[in-house]
């Protein structure tokens, strides 16, 4: 697998149709599999004069692609779509070097990323068609924005930048991309795929960078029309504190912060372990929608427990290549240090260690590796870890006496993403359960980690700002105007009270009176 180690060819930003190398350079990011610091994919220079050349060329481009027909779009939007199909195994590879995800999970996000485009084809498109009231002339078209930032993480590198990048260019928007600073090959990667479909110059763009610098100009160049962003609630105040003179802009943040589960005395007790596991642990926690929190009946947490710990002790933690690795390293040695660290705090804080957080070692490879973490938090005690995320792989363990009890200690949590659900379908008490859970989307008997596109969701506390995503996105990424049209002739006898129209016909014309004499 160690093939798998060419260094990439850098071709700069993509600006005005053409792969451009910045002139003047104000730093690089470096692409590093972190499953194997010895794998360097390369120096990716960044400028940010390049972002007030992405957002001119976008703003030309719109003049042009905002008056695209909706089948012209579709049309590019399925050459992009075969692309990516094309190249599937190529984008796989990238994922698990910059990401160190396991290549299945890498392969299964490329799938979904196909999947991601295809459902904007064949079901969203339709939420852009005019609605036309026929017996009053009148009419609702659905306008672009014009042009919208586009800034991804690093967890989900494709998935997130298709799906973004594709309901606006779908919506007659043009784009500025910047992919994450520790996946710049798979941002390349969607800007060849891009270049290959032959869209009028300027309509996508794609400029490389830090969060920090590069980030942050897109967010706040007052060229923008749009801002989609994914990532920290940390970085969603800096932006909205640097962009508060215009609170016009509209703008997408969706902020993660994890996923929690509620655990009844009727679940079934293997399907609780394995879903509850997987959501916690897949792409080594580093998900939005990780699972993070998992609330337990007392009844059942002793089982639930030992079983988790017990299965979470012995998963694959290794290199991404290796086929029978579950889970490969966290992303950077920071973020490392970051879940050991929060790992230590809560045991000092009066909480249990389960399964302790700590590096793990891989034979041969020098990576970001961790052992799962598995912690008992007692919650009463006043440090109940309720308004941070978590961390990477780790899960916190919270034992209640009811349902109740359960619901209650849920909706006390910042980040509402997604809530799964554990108990028997027969159970009486599900509808209550569900109607007073306060959370964006409700899974039950599966895992957080798992969404349909179809269907939108609102993150509920911090974790978002109340916009939908999926295939509703693009809606958000445009402007209803209506249209009305009289072609009636005038007719004197409809006009309101109080006017005089009649009585005005028959006096003498003025008009001439009325206009003043300049010498």
């Amino acid at each position: 697998m160690d093939g798998h180690r060419d260094r990439l060819l850098r071709r700069g930003d993509y600006i005005w149709g053409s792969f451009i190398k910045p002139e003047r350079v104000d730093g690089y990011v470096v692409g590093v599999n972190p499953g194997d610091r010895a794998d360097v994919l390369g120096r990716f220079a960044f400028s940010e004069g390049s972002v007030d050349d992405a957002v001119g060329a976008a703003s030309r481009g719109s003049v042009l692609w905002r008056r695209t027909r909706l089948s012209d779009r579709a049309a590019a939007g399925r050459r992009f779509r075969d692309g990516l199909a094309r190249f599937q195994e190529r984008f796989a590879v990238l994922i698990t070097r910059e990401t160190g995800k396991p290549l299945w999970e890498a392969r299964q996000e490329v799938i979904a990323s196909i999947r991601a485009v295809d459902l904007l084809l064949e079901e969203g498109m339709g939420l852009l068609e005019p609605r036309i009231l026929d017996e009053r002339e009148a009419r609702s078209d659905f306008r672009p924005r014009g042009v919208v930032g586009v800034i991804t993480p690093y967890n989900l590198p494709l998935l997130l930048p298709v799906l973004h990048t594709m309901a606006a260019l779908l919506s007659g928007n043009t784009v500025v991309f910047k992919p994450s600073k520790f996946t710049p090959g798979v941002g390349q990667g969607v800007a060849e795929v891009i270049d290959r479909c032959r869209l009028p110059r300027g309509v996508f763009n794609m400029v490389q960078g830090s969060g920090t610098g590069i980030g942050q100009r897109i967010a706040t160049h007052p060229g923008l029309d749009a801002l989609l962003f994914t990532g920290s609630f940390r970085t969603a105040m800096a932006i909205r504190r640097a962009t508060f003179e215009r609170p016009e802009l509209p703008t997408l943040y969706q902020n993660g912060g994890k996923g929690a589960a509620l655990v009844l005395e009727d679940c079934d007790m293997d399907r609780a372990v394995y879903e509850t596991l997987v959501g916690a642990f897949l792409t080594a926690g580093q998900r939005h929608t990780s699972t993070a929190r998992v609330i337990v009946h007392r009844k059942v947490f002793d089982q639930f427990c030992e079983q988790l710990v017990r299965r979470a002790a012995v998963l694959e933690v290794g290199y991404g290549f290796e086929p029978e690795t579950f889970m490969g390293p966290v992303i950077s040695e920071n973020y490392r240090t970051r879940c050991r660290r929060y790992g230590r705090a809560i045991v000092a804080r009066g909480h249990q260690a389960l399964l302790e957080s700590s590096n793990r070692e891989v034979v041969g490879r020098r990576g970001f590796y961790l052992n799962p973490a598995v912690y008992w938090v007692n919650w009463e005690n006043g440090h109940g870890f309720l308004n941070e995320e978590p961390p990477g792989p780790t899960v916190m363990i919270y034992r209640v006496n009811s349902w109740e009890e359960g619901v209650a200690l849920h909706n006390q949590l910042i980040y509402r993403l997604s809530t799964s659900v554990f108990a028997s379908s027969s159970n009486p008490r599900i509808e209550d359960i569900v109607t007073r859970l306060k959370t964006g989307a409700i899974n039950l008997n599966r895992g957080t980690i798992g969404a349909s596109l179809r269907l939108p969701s609102v993150g509920l506390g911090r974790s978002s700002n109340g916009i939908p995503s999926g295939i509703d996105l693009l809606r958000f990424l445009s402007t209803p105007r209506s249209t009305l049209v009289e072609r009636r002739p005038f007719d004197p006898s409809q006009v309101v009270p109080g006017i005089h129209w009649d009585q005005l016909a028959d006096t003498p014309d003025i008009s001439g009176e009325l206009v003043p004499e300049f010498m």
